[in-house]
């Protein structure tokens, strides 16, 4: 059950979001605070992003997406962690997506929920629920219906290069999939770096969903991360899941709400 609450409905363009211009296989990593949590169940404080999914109508789907990161320690040993979430996109282009923390591998601990994000590129709202407060926020939204793919060769000033070849194709979840690498690397002294650093992305894409359903990260500081989509539904996701939580109150801060405030 959910409880009801009412948007103004728009109409959704393209647009292109500097945040939120990929490659098919490019990615953002970034640190955060994990400000939904308590202090007491703060565990992690990176947020590692998972696929990128385009508000696009007509390829409706849900999932479940699990996320194992692997770090080398300078013993030589590794520690790995890892989490699961849920993720949705309806036939009008609606995104689902869940924010989970994470637990150590094959501990058998579930990893606990903390944010749920909404994306509605018709009426171009996000809103952003924590479980914590059980509160959730709503704020403007540009809908993302495209990718942009950073072109092989240096960038960045020279100071990066970016390597990208095909690995062919292959079948994930009963769906085609054509996988690409790219092989970035860092030039020496741009963070710090003795030597030069290099970074292996892959990604395996389905053209008919139009997102990446496995992806492969690589990266001499971060280590590895590994990004799976699973249990993959073909069709429209439950509506309950675009609408915000029973219980929940919510808080409006989208421009046109403020103007007339």
């Amino acid at each position: 059950m959910t409880s009801s609450f009412n948007f103004e409905m728009g109409k959704a363009n393209e647009t292109k979001d500097p945040l939120f211009s990929f490659g098919m296989g490019s990615f953002i990593m970034r640190t955060c605070r994990a400000g939904a949590l308590p202090r007491s169940r703060r565990r992690a404080t990176t947020h590692v992003s998972g696929v990128v999914v385009l508000n696009i109508p007509d390829k409706p789907f849900s999932a479940r997406t699990s996320t194992d990161w692997t770090k080398t320690l300078e013993d030589g040993s590794t520690v790995t962690t890892h989490l699961d979430a849920m993720l949705a996109r309806d036939s009008v282009g609606r995104v689902y997506r869940e924010n989970h923390t994470f637990v150590p591998a094959n501990s058998g601990e579930k990893s606990p929920l903390y944010e749920i994000h909404i994306y509605d590129p018709r009426s171009r709202y996000q809103i952003i629920c924590s479980t914590h407060s059980m509160k959730c926020v709503v704020t403007d939204y540009l809908p993302h219906t495209f990718f942009e793919t950073q072109q092989a060769g240096p960038y960045d000033n020279g100071t990066k290069t970016l390597a990208r070849e095909s690995l062919g194709s292959d079948s994930i979840e009963g769906l085609s999939v054509s996988g690409t690498r790219e092989t970035v690397t860092v030039n020496q002294g741009v963070k710090g770096n003795e030597r030069p650093l290099v970074s292996v992305n892959e990604f395996w894409y389905s053209n008919e969903l139009q997102t990446n359903l496995l992806v492969s990260r690589t990266d001499p500081i971060e280590g590895k991360q590994v990004i799976r989509l699973s249990n993959l539904s073909l069709g429209q996701p439950d509506a309950h899941l675009f609408e915000v939580p029973l219980g929940y109150t919510v808080q409006d801060m989208r421009s046109s709400v403020l103007r007339h405030r």
